[in-house]
């Protein structure tokens, strides 16, 4: 099985497992776990999929919702095994992203051939499903963070888009792109890198405007 492949199992896999975990956390049944797991877990790429006008992945592969699915079950009965669930969360959404960044920049590339469009689908398919978690789940979104979330997406897409052109093998560019992703993210949560904040400024009063 080809390691792109691999990758996009296991992203959708870890991303179940936070949206299971997620569930966990707002004490969900176990339809709410299936239903976030799987929101989760395949969000990302049915909006890659959509925006690339190619048949949708998890219909054309029919191994993709089961796996959520025991994922879920996994989740609802051993969650509270887990001392820390949000810190769980928050690194397997690091695995997560750094799988799928490789793996939408892979199809985005061999679909159109742009090296921009790849970047922008990694971003899309690593990004969109903790998008919707956080937000189905009631919980503060990503977005809104200091810590670097989405710039490890991009991190992870743009390497492997930059190996592949370069000619290196798709397992070293896929590779090379998880790696980054992973290491970008996961910096960012144990060493809280950000980037400088904007930080509005006060108005000018109306005698000072010319």
């Amino acid at each position: 099985m080809p390691l792109v492949t691999l990758l996009d199992y296991a992203g959708v896999a870890v991303f179940a497992a936070t949206g299971a975990l997620a569930a966990s956390r707002k004490q969900l049944d176990i339809i709410g776990f299936l239903f976030l797991a799987a929101v989760t877990g395949i969000g990302g790429g049915t909006l890659r999929d959509v925006i690339l006008g190619v048949p949708v992945f998890w219909v054309s592969n029919r191994a993709y919702l089961p796996i959520c699915a025991v994922v879920a079950v996994v989740v609802f009965f051993g969650a509270h095994r887990v001392e820390s669930r949000y810190k769980l969360l928050l690194w397997l959404d690091a695995v997560g992203i750094a799988a799928f960044s490789v793996m939408g920049a892979a199809k985005g590339l061999a679909i159109t051939g742009s090296p921009i469009i790849a970047v922008v689908m990694g971003m899309l398919t690593a990004t969109f499903g903790g998008i919707l978690r956080d937000m189905l789940a009631g919980e503060p979104s990503v977005l809104l963070k200091p810590e670097i979330y989405v710039s490890a997406a991009l991190a992870g897409a743009a390497l492997y888009t930059l190996g592949d052109l370069a000619g290196l093998p798709a397992p070293v560019s896929a590779l090379i792109g998880f790696a980054a992703a992973f290491l970008v993210r996961g910096g960012a949560l144990r060493f809280g890198w950000s980037f400088p904040a904007y930080k509005s400024r006060p108005g000018r009063k109306p005698e000072d405007i010319p």
